[in-house]
C-alpha cells in the first residue's frame, strides 16, 4: 500500500506539460463568444423582424367576395 501511495504522490508532483486546451482554450472560448455576439448582433439589428408583436386580436377577417 505504501508503494502505491508513493507512486500517486510522485505523479501528482510531476511537471505538467501544456496541451491544446491549456495553450488555446481561452482564445477559442473568446473567439466563439465574439462570433456568437456578432451573429446575434447582426440578427437583432439588420433583419427587420417585428419582435413580440402578435397579430391575434388585431387582424379582422374581411367579408368573402363572390
Amino acid at each position: 500500500a505504501r508503494g502505491i501511495q508513493h507512486t500517486a504522490v510522485r505523479q501528482v508532483h510531476r511537471k505538467h506539460e501544456p496541451n491544446f486546451h491549456d495553450k488555446y482554450g481561452t482564445m477559442v472560448l473568446l473567439g466563439g463568444a465574439a462570433m456568437f455576439s456578432a451573429v446575434w448582433g447582426y440578427v437583432f439589428t439588420q433583419l427587420n423582424i417585428a419582435w413580440g408583436f402578435s397579430p391575434v386580436g388585431r387582424i379582422t377577417p374581411s367579408e368573402w367576395r363572390e
